[in-house]
């Protein structure tokens, strides 16, 4: 089966040898993505929900790249340096999910790449 890397400008620029997603048949394997503004590849400004805000959008950006949206997610992983900030995650996935919402684990870390407080990636299967 042949593979195909994915990249788009309306997301942060891999920060290393990875892709941003990498497609394998109908699968698509969307990286990690911490709360970077593609533009200008600095972290974004505000409160936690900001964060988790752009981390969606550039999750959104990719999937939208690799010829899909948020709704062919399957299975999403939540890295957050806090745990106490999974509330606002719930409220805000929320926001950019409908049911049937992907299957998720959400993981208590010590620390994240450029200091993010959230990182997450995700398994999109594509029709």
């Amino acid at each position: 089966m042949s593979r195909e890397a994915i990249h788009t400008d309306r997301a942060p620029d891999a920060i290393g040898s990875y892709s941003q997603a990498v497609r394998s048949g109908t699968t698509v394997y969307l990286s990690g993505q911490i709360p970077l503004v593609p533009q200008t590849m600095a972290l974004v400004d505000g409160p936690i929900e900001a964060h988790v805000r752009r981390v969606f959008d550039n999750l959104r950006a990719v999937a939208e790249a690799a010829g899909g949206s948020l709704a062919d997610v399957v299975k999403l992983n939540v890295f957050l340096t806090d745990l106490t900030h999974f509330p606002v995650v719930n409220e805000v996935m929320a926001q950019y999910f409908q049911t049937p919402y992907p299957a998720r684990a959400a993981i208590g870390v010590a620390a994240l790449p450029k200091g993010a407080q959230v990182e997450m990636d995700a398994i999109m299967e594509l029709q």
